[in-house]
């Protein structure tokens, strides 16, 4: 009698798009098209386990070639959709870090910020004459912890962040200037980033900041009424005329990088397709970001469950026109699907949530070195300094613990590969224990995931040069 088969359920999800049925194979987030005798299978194996490869081949023999069975089912087999009994390969074979190869520094040059958004996150925020401002000793001793650390990397990217990066201008000037040559001494492209709430941009800056082809976001939360709601003043006034002012003057003269949008949605703001609306046609923004607050210190701002699940629907119907406009060979500039997409098509495979702490450090102002930019200012202890380097014991250890999916719910999750638990900070607001995974909106992502494979898959069937054109040529950014 041979081997008794059974459905490894944990490595597959079925989602039917149109008239097809598409499997997502959960170990190497791929997605292939089922044919009949696939389903067949699945679903034989799904009604009576524990059947050997010859009963199968008896039940189905009528319809398929024999060989044809015993193939498809030792593909099966080798891709762990069904076991045979052996041992299925663990999925996370890492299960101790040693390398932290880190090619993105947070750089973050002023505590202080000229805004007082009330849902702000940032644990060392400071009023703008107390800003605590980052000096160019430290941060030139970042970079160089930087090469000194990660000596191998192909290219470098540094992240200007705050309060609000653009208070503290002469010194991003100091560093780009000392980077560049830096980097061209070793033969490597450097890259420069920032996220600004545009208030402090002049003609004279954006020109700047086109000349070294900074990557840029912008901090705006949509049309007047819903932006000057929390983005407001110290002195508390709305900021909507001076940002969309200045953003229409970034847009008109930056030039060498798409230009985005970054939304932050709180209670209360749950109209994703009126803001993508106001800041893709009428602002003219090349990508609109949507990041829903709901673990934030100030738990006012936190949205609903429902409103949640609310913003999940609105970024479906958002999401239904970015694929009616991808069939039409048009990018709408949602970065949030554009991203989902992006990971289905190169079959993405996570086994952390993002690159915190093994791809990416944030440095605050005095050179202590952070999982990520929101963690600066807070009680997580930091994981070494720019003077005496990355404290590998420490931070590998942190990520152990979120390596390791025992008991969390994660081991078995059909979005565990592409989620991975959810964001340290989120976890850190709610639970006070960033290795904790965040499961408030488990639900609601995987459905998200599961609209994602439908747009994917209608993409790939119906105008796959939307791919070529839109998804493929982000990476070369």
């Amino acid at each position: 009698m041979g081997a008794q088969l059974n459905l490894v359920e944990q490595n597959l999800h079925l989602v039917a798009v149109s008239s097809r049925q598409m499997l997502f194979h959960i170990p190497s987030s791929s997605l292939f098209e089922l044919d009949g005798l696939t389903a067949q299978l699945i679903e034989l194996l799904r009604q009576r386990p524990e059947q050997t490869a010859e009963q199968l081949i008896g039940e189905l023999s009528a319809q398929y070639p024999t060989d044809q069975i015993a193939e498809t089912l030792q593909e099966l087999i080798a891709l762990e959709l069904v076991s045979d009994g052996s041992p299925l390969t663990p999925e996370i074979a890492l299960k101790k870090i040693t390398e932290f190869p880190i090619n993105t520094l947070v750089l973050n040059v002023n505590t202080g910020c000229n805004l007082s958004c009330s849902y702000c996150y940032k644990e060392d925020l400071d009023k703008p004459s107390e800003g605590r401002k980052m000096q160019f000793d430290t941060a030139k001793q970042s970079l160089e912890m930087l090469i000194a650390e990660s000596p191998h990397e192909t290219r470098y990217n540094i992240v200007f962040f705050g309060g609000e990066p653009l208070s503290n201008f002469g010194l991003i000037k100091d560093v780009v200037s000392y980077a560049e040559q830096r980097f061209a001494e070793l033969g490597k492209p450097v890259d420069f980033t920032m996220t600004t709430n545009a208030t402090l941009l002049t003609e004279d800056i954006a020109d700047w900041l086109n000349e070294h082809r900074f990557g840029l976001s912008v901090s705006m939360d949509g049309p007047k009424a819903i932006h000057d709601k929390n983005r407001i003043t110290v002195g508390g006034q709305g900021t909507y005329d001076v940002v969309s002012r200045k953003a229409k003057m970034l847009l008109s003269r930056f030039r060498v990088r798409p230009v985005g949008a970054r939304v932050t949605l709180t209670r209360g703001i749950t109209d994703v397709q009126r803001i993508w609306d106001h800041l893709f046609n009428e602002l003219g923004f090349a990508e609109v970001g949507f990041a829903p607050v709901t673990s934030g210190d100030i738990s006012h701002y936190n949205l609903s469950d429902e409103e949640l699940a609310e913003v999940f629907h609105n970024m479906k119907l958002l999401g239904q026109q970015y694929l009616e406009a991808a069939l039409q060979h048009r990018n709408i500039g949602f970065s949030n699907m554009h991203q989902l997409i992006t990971d289905l098509h190169e079959g993405n495979k996570k086994a952390l949530p993002c690159g915190a702490g093994v791809g990416l450090l944030a440095v605050d102002h005095e050179g202590g070195l952070n999982l990520c930019h929101r963690f600066t200012g807070s009680d997580l202890e930091t994981f070494g300094d720019v003077q005496t380097g990355i404290n590998k014991e420490r931070l590998g250890g942190f990520l152990e613990q979120r390596l390791d999916r025992t008991d969390t719910g994660c081991s078995s999750c059909r979005i565990r590969n592409l989620c991975s638990g959810g964001c340290y900070h989120e976890s850190y607001a709610r639970f006070e224990d960033p290795t904790q995974p965040v499961y408030h909106y488990c639900d609601l992502m995987r459905d998200w995931v599961d609209f994602g494979i439908e747009v994917y898959s209608r993409i790939m069937a119906e105008n796959p040069a939307f791919i070529d054109s839109y998804i493929s040529p982000r990476r070369a950014h």
